[in-house]
C-alpha cells in the first residue's frame, strides 16, 4: 500500500472539535470530508469506478492490516466490510467490551456520527417526489419565526448540500478537553436551542455561493422534515427507511425519549483523559447534536442501506441524482478547494477510484461507509479511537487504498464471510496498547 502509484487522496477527520462544532463534536468545516481528488459534477452520474475500469476482488491481505493496525490511530476495536460485485471481505480487530475482554462483533453497534446526515437527505429528498417539500423554497417557509429575516435567502436545498452561510456558534459549552467532554456529556439540549446558537450572527456568504460544512444545516432541515410530516424526523426516518429495509440495528435516541444507552451488543467508546487514564463514554445524551450526528447504527445496517440507495430502492432517479451532484464547479469550499458535497453524501477519488458516501464521528467513534456509483466495490467501517486530539484519518485512509486496490495478490485472497471463531484477531493489552479499563 505504499506504492508510488496510490492516490493521495485522504478521508481526513479533524483533529480536535472546536468550539464550533455543533455542541456534541460531530466534525465540520472540512472535519471528517473525504478530500481527495474532487468529482467533477459531469462525472457524477457516471455508472462505472471513475475511471471505466473494472474492480479486482477485495485484497484481503490489505484488508485485515489496514484494521489490524490500533496504534495509529490509537483505537480498541474496529470492524470493516468491503462487498460488492467484484467481491466481498469481512473482518474484525480488538475487542468491543474492554471490561470483558469481548472481541468485536461484526454486528456490534456504534454510534456512527454525521452519517445521520445521509438519512436526513433520503428522506427530505422521498417528500420532494412526493410533492410535500419544495427544495427550492426558502427555509423560513416552513419554519416562520425560527430563523431571523436577513436568512430568508437560504433554502433547503442549500441546508442538504452546505451552501446556506450560516454563521458560526455562539455560546457553547466548552469541550476541548476529554474532562470537558465527560463533564458535558449528559447535558440536555432542544433543536430550537441549538439553532438559536447561530441566529445571533450574520451570514459567512451569500447562500449557494459557496460551500462549507455545517451541522446546523442539518438540524434545520430535520425540523424541516417535522413541520412537514408532523412527526419527529427519527420517527418519519423509521416509516420510511429502517422499517421496509429491516435496520433493526439502527435508532435515532430523539425518537426514543433522548435515550442515552445503547442496548444490545455494542462496541464502547472511550476517552483518554489528560493523566493517562481511560473513562467509558459510550453513555451520551445525543440531544446536543441532533439529526446532525446522533444516529446509532451497524455496519451491517449500513451495507444495507447504502446497496438500496445507490440502487434506487428508496429514490427515483431524478432525485438520486441529487445525491451523486456536486454544486457547480464555480461553487467551492470556503477555503477555496473545490466543493466535494452533494445532497447528504461527499466524495473523493483514491487510487483513481471515486467513491460517495459519507463519515461520521462522535466521541470515542468513527464510521465510514462509500461505494463506487456502480456498486463493484462498497466499504463499510467503525472503529473507536481513544484520543480526543489525534487525527483519525490514518484508519480511514488506510481502508480506502486497501479497498481500492487495482490488482490483488491472487484469487485466493478473496474470503467469504467467516464464521464467528475465526472473525476476529483479538489485540492484547499490554504496554502501547491503551484500552478502556
Amino acid at each position: 500500500m505504499t506504492s508510488s502509484s496510490l492516490s493521495r487522496s485522504r478521508l481526513s477527520t479533524t483533529r480536535r472539535p472546536s468550539r464550533r462544532t455543533l455542541l456534541a463534536g460531530v466534525a465540520s468545516g472540512a472535519a471528517l470530508a473525504a478530500v481527495g481528488t474532487p468529482v467533477p459534477v459531469a462525472a457524477a452520474d457516471s455508472r462505472d469506478d471513475g475511471s471505466g475500469h473494472r474492480l479486482p476482488p477485495p485484497e484481503a491481505g490489505a484488508l485485515r492490516a489496514a484494521i489490524d493496525d490500533l496504534a495509529h490511530p490509537r483505537a480498541s476495536g474496529a470492524q470493516l466490510r468491503v462487498t460488492g460485485s467484484a467481491g466481498r471481505w469481512y473482518g474484525t480487530s480488538g475487542v468491543s467490551d474492554p471490561a470483558t475482554g469481548r472481541p468485536v462483533g461484526l454486528n456490534d453497534k456504534v454510534r456512527a456520527g454525521s452519517v445521520t446526515k445521509a438519512f436526513v437527505a433520503t428522506a427530505a429528498l422521498q417528500l420532494a417526489d412526493e410533492g410535500r417539500l419544495r427544495l427550492e423554497s426558502p427555509v423560513r417557509h416552513y419554519l416562520p419565526g425560527l430563523l431571523p429575516e436577513r436568512f430568508g435567502a437560504i433554502t433547503v436545498a442549500q441546508l442538504l448540500d452546505h451552501t446556506s452561510g450560516l454563521p458560526d456558534h455562539v455560546g457553547l459549552p466548552d469541550r476541548s478537553t476529554p474532562e470537558a467532554v465527560v463533564r458535558h456529556r449528559f447535558d440536555r439540549w432542544t433543536p430550537q436551542r441549538i439553532v438559536a446558537t447561530v441566529t445571533g450572527g450574520e451570514l459567512k456568504f451569500r447562500p449557494g455561493s459557496k460551500q462549507e460544512y455545517r451541522g446546523i444545516n442539518y438540524v434545520l432541515a430535520a425540523l424541516v422534515i417535522e413541520q412537514v410530516t408532523g412527526r419527529p424526523y427519527g420517527v418519519e426516518i423509521r416509516n420510511r427507511i429502517l422499517r421496509p429495509l429491516r435496520l433493526g440495528h439502527t435508532s435515532f435516541p430523539s425518537a426514543n425519549g433522548n435515550e442515552v444507552s445503547i442496548h444490545g451488543p455494542h462496541m464502547h467508546g472511550c476517552l483518554e483523559m489528560s493523566d493517562g487514564t481511560l473513562t467509558d463514554i459510550t453513555e451520551f445524551d445525543m440531544s446536543s447534536t441532533y439529526a446532525d450526528g446522533e444516529i446509532v447504527t451497524s455496519t451491517g445496517d449500513l451495507h444495507r442501506f447504502l446497496a438500496a440507495l445507490f440502487s434506487g430502492a428508496l429514490l427515483p432517479q431524478r432525485q438520486l441524482r441529487r445525491m451523486f451532484t456536486l454544486p457547480p464547479a464555480h461553487v467551492r469550499m470556503s477555503d477555496g478547494t473545490p466543493a466535494r458535497y452533494s445532497t447528504g453524501l461527499q466524495t473523493a477519488t483514491v487510487n483513481g477510484v471515486t467513491l460517495w458516501g459519507k463519515t461520521g464521528q462522535y466521541y470515542g467513534y468513527a464510521t465510514g461507509m462509500f461505494a463506487t456509483r456502480d456498486q463493484q466495490r462498497r466499504l463499510v467501517w467503525s472503529f473507536t479511537p481513544v484520543q480526543l486530539d489525534a487525527d483519525q484519518s490514518p484508519m480511514a485512509q488506510r481502508i480506502a487504498e486497501a479497498a481500492t486496490l487495482r490488482q490483488a495478490d491472487s484469487v485466493g485472497t478473496v474470503e467469504a464471510e467467516p464464521s464467528a471463531a475465526t472473525l476476529s484477531r483479538r489485540v492484547p493489552t499490554g504496554p502501547g496498547r491503551l484500552l478502556c479499563p
